[in-house]
């Protein structure tokens, strides 16, 4: 794969071994700058070690990756100061308010002095909380949580976000406002790689890549997808699309 200058994730022929078991299967993918792009699999099928990688938190067992122009092994730190990532555990403090976390990630992503009031205030606006900034956090509804979560991830105003199934567990109207927001982050010029296991929010993907037992079993955007793999099924929609691929797969 050649790289290119619009690329902000390059991924090429990674692999990612525990012990015997092998969870990474020599995938191979670009991402574009301020794009929406997608990683899809079921449950063990390799999308959280493959984030996991791409975000300098563990060390593949073979093949390259660069984020953000950095390699992810022998420049993880400069990685991991070019992202921003919300995982699919909350992972904020409970038991301080909004604002005291905003506060204490503004100091964690070594945030100039001089940019905190801006920032904090930006946060609290854009994710909708200033109403609430000082309640305790575990007082908040699911959904208010994650947009905590994720405005702390674009504290330090990340060039690329990742979201390890951030919906998981929120009800679906505040499934589509986060979605929503994401698609005004993606305007923004902000690349989002986002994992997910629910398919009509993978429908507002620009690229998705389908992985199944740590190989990629399809890529392309949603619809281009829908169409090779249910050719003729008029009204085929991606779960369609996703099932028959892990049918296929399936040993």
């Amino acid at each position: 794969m050649t790289p290119s200058s619009d690329d902000a994730i390059l991924v090429q022929d990674l692999v990612k071994r525990f012990g015997e078991f092998e969870a990474v299967k020599g995938i191979t993918f670009s991402v574009r700058r301020g794009e929406i792009f997608g990683l899809l699999g079921s449950n063990g099928s390799g999308k959280s070690t493959t984030i996991r990688m791409l975000c300098g938190i563990i060390a593949p067992t073979s093949g390259r990756a660069r984020v953000a122009g950095y390699d992810i092994e022998s420049q993880s730190e400069e990685v991991k100061h070019s992202i921003g990532y919300m995982s699919q555990k909350f992972s904020l403090y409970e038991d301080l308010t909004p604002f005291e976390n905003i506060r204490f990630f503004l100091g964690l992503y070594n945030v100039d002095r001089s940019r905190w009031k801006e920032r904090m205030e930006w946060v609290l606006e854009t994710a909708r909380i200033t109403e609430v900034k000082d309640r305790l956090t575990r007082d908040l509804p699911q959904g208010w949580r994650q947009r905590l979560a994720l405005g702390c991830a674009l504290l330090h105003r990340p060039e690329i976000l990742f979201l390890d199934e951030p919906t998981s567990g929120v009800d679906p109207v505040t499934r589509r406002h986060f979605w929503g927001f994401i698609r005004e982050l993606s305007e923004q010029g902000i690349t989002v790689f986002v994992t997910t296991h629910y398919m009509d929010e993978a429908e507002n993907c620009d690229r998705i890549v389908m992985i199944d037992l740590g190989t990629i079993v399809a890529q392309g955007s949603p619809a281009q997808i829908i169409r090779e793999v249910c050719p003729g099924s008029e009204g085929a929609d991606l779960n369609e699309a996703f099932i028959t691929l892990m049918a296929r797969s399936a040993p």
